[in-house]
């Protein structure tokens, strides 16, 4: 079959049944389904009644159940027929032979019992998956096809696809926003809650960057487009999330592997227990293949197959509704495994905004002093460092700078008010001759006036306001180790790991030394998280368990990263952690199910105390349960980290 939407493929090894999209054929079938399945269940009663109460001979009733089983299974029939010309044995060629066996055997209720309840069991599994995958897709669903074009004569309304970068398009009030772009007209309320699972409405106005899939407030927007329709936003998402089977976790190459070794075993086992007890004398033949059609029947593991992955899918779609982008089952079960979570600094627990923290004149300086001299010189310069110094002298009247010199990542030199004003790192001013107060800081910038050191400006970069209640919440989740690796001075970095709630910090590394430590830290703990910004960290998220970037928007984030925190807020870890565990216990809970069951029937239809009805169940009954199970995964919310 064709699979359009590129949605992931679920099929189960021995069966031989996909469950991916139907074709407009079998979806006009299944419209008639429950009429011939209602007339072969009435057939099927009248028989039993005719057959208990011996009304009529034998051939009317057995030919009432003949009828009833044809009616209900006829496409089985011939499905299982194919594959038997094919020399292919799937669980059609098994509801088959079943039937006829029964049949044969003189067990004429079983064997119509058998095509009612297996294709009563197909219908409602087929709609359960179908259901579940039409929620999932509703999850993600956030991308309107189409657009306002503004143009000469007023707008008109193409498809999305059409619009090209930088033709500017309206977005009416209470509708979702297309594409990604610039406002250039109007302001209103976003929320943004679909895309990055943020409750709080965005402020936008003249200036402001949209992505698509924010629904608008009350205000009329007029947007200039910055991405195409594929490269959108939303269209990102969408795409990540469609594609994220194609990485399968431990549980799903575990069930992958298992079908495959388990249905040659299984077939092999069937024939050795309908020939070799007979051999032995311990029973006649019709006994036996009996039981081993029961067997067979029982023994097919759809309900890992099928169930696994959609819950693996499932889980995934919700993780996104709450703004956690997760590409594929093997993150989602790291998540849910995790161990130990390693934190970068700068970006991640902090804003990555430089601030002035403190300043130390000298004496026969004032503050004000140090600040606007310093000001003064750093307004030439594009350095972070010096951007903070002028942030923190806005309001302040600066006197007139001359002759200013900047060596570029060192510091810059110039007349202020008449003085020689120098700024920057230790040893620019070192190699001026000047001797300054050791200090391990690697955001201070010194200042020296007319020859003599004036004194230091000290810059920190602030915890996010959420850093600490997001350590608070691994902790509460049980999370063993939390550690923050930072290039940065362990001068600048003890302030923030204290802020933050966290104990072991590494500082002063290197990249290479950031890989290093982390793999020493993964090696000691288990299954290890790092959270980091996607650039500069690139390396550690590559050898991360699950490397998770912050924030949404940057194709360098999406790429380096095996998971993105769309609102770019590290309070979204602990509830993601949590909704994973809680997807991984219904996965498992399905595989422990299903293996016990079949394990149980297996046995009886060995010891010859099951019957062909309980062999179905075995099969369809469990796999409606386990695709049901993780239907309701679906239905889970992204809830506090607390409540796991």
């Amino acid at each position: 079959m064709n699979n359009p939407k590129n949605e992931p493929e679920i099929s189960c090894d021995l069966c031989s049944r996909s469950k991916c999209e139907h074709e407009n054929a079998e979806e006009n079938e299944s419209e008639s389904f429950p009429v011939a399945l209602i007339f072969s269940i009435l057939l099927a009663v009248a028989a039993f009644l005719m057959e208990y109460f011996k009304v009529g001979p034998v051939y009317v009733y057995a030919s009432c159940f003949a009828v009833s089983a044809a009616l209900a299974g006829w496409r089985v029939f011939i499905s299982g027929l194919k594959a038997l010309f094919k020399l292919k044995l799937d669980e059609t060629t098994l509801m088959t032979v079943a039937v006829v066996a029964a049949f044969c055997l003189g067990h004429f209720s079983e064997a119509a019992m058998v095509a009612i309840l297996f294709e009563l069991g197909e219908m409602l599994e087929d709609r359960a998956v179908d259901n579940s995958r039409d929620s999932i897709r509703k999850l993600v669903d956030i991308r309107p096809e189409t657009a306002h074009r503004l143009i000469d004569s007023g707008e008109e309304t193409v498809d999305a696809e059409e619009i090209s970068i930088n033709d500017t398009i309206l977005v009416h009030p209470y509708e979702r926003v297309p594409l990604d772009g610039t406002v250039l007209e109007g302001s209103s309320s976003l929320d943004s809650s679909a895309l990055t699972g943020e409750s709080v409405p965005i402020e936008a106005s003249q200036g402001s960057a949209v992505l698509s899939g924010m629904m608008n407030g009350q205000g009329l927007l007029k947007i200039r487009v910055a991405a195409d329709f594929k490269n959108s936003a939303a269209s990102r998402v969408i795409d990540l999330v469609e594609s994220a089977s194609a990485k399968k976790g431990t549980a799903e190459k575990l069930i992958t592997r298992f079908a495959r070794i388990y249905t040659p075993i299984v077939i092999g086992a069937a024939v050795l227990l309908a020939i070799l007890p007979p051999l032995f004398g311990l029973g006649g033949f019709n006994t036996w293949v009996y039981r081993a059609l029961i067997f067979l029947v029982a023994s097919c593991p759809c309900a890992l197959v099928i169930s696994v992955p959609l819950g693996f899918y499932a889980g995934i779609g919700v993780e996104s509704r709450g703004g956690v982008l997760i590409k594929g089952g093997q993150y989602l079960e790291a998540l849910a495994k995790a161990r130990a979570v390693v934190f970068d600094k700068t970006g991640t627990l902090t804003n990555g905004v430089l601030r002035v923290k403190k300043l130390l004149p000298f004496d026969g300086y004032s503050e004000a002093d140090l600040l606007t001299s310093a000001a003064a010189l750093e307004q030439f310069s594009a350095h972070p460092l010096a951007k903070a110094i002028l942030a923190a002298a806005d309001g302040l009247e600066l006197p007139k700078a001359e002759s200013p010199e900047e060596v570029p990542g060192h510091g810059i030199k110039g007349i202020v008010g008449g003085r020689e004003v120098l700024c920057g790192r230790r040893k620019f001013l070192e190699d001026h001759g000047l001797v300054f107060p050791e200090d391990s800081s690697s955001a201070t910038v010194f200042v020296a006036i007319d020859g003599k050191p004036a004194g230091e400006i000290t810059l920190s970069d602030l915890p996010r306001e959420d850093s600490r209640e997001t350590v608070s919440g691994l902790k509460r989740l049980g999370i063993q180790r939390i550690v923050m690796l930072t290039g940065d001075s362990p001068h600048a970095s003890e302030p923030v790991a204290k802020a933050c709630g966290i104990g072991e910090f590494h500082a002063g590394l290197l990249p290479g030394d950031k890989v290093d430590d982390f793999e020493k830290i993964r090696t000691e703990t288990g299954c290890t998280v790092f959270v980091g910004d996607g650039i500069n960290d690139a390396p550690v998220l590559a050898s991360a368990d699950c490397g998770i970037a912050m924030g949404f928007g940057t194709d360098a984030a999406i790429e380096a990263a095996d998971a993105v925190l769309m609102a770019g807020k590290p309070s979204a870890l602990p509830p993601a952690i949590a909704m994973a565990r809680r997807s991984l216990r219904a996965i498992q809970f399905n595989i422990w199910f299903s293996l016990l069951v079949k394990a149980v029937v297996l046995l009886s239809a060995a010891l010859g105390f099951a019957a062909i009805w309980m062999a179905v169940f075995a099969d369809v009954g469990v796999c409606i349960i386990a695709v049901l199970n993780s239907s309701r995964i679906l239905h889970f919310k992204v809830r506090n980290s607390s409540m796991d």
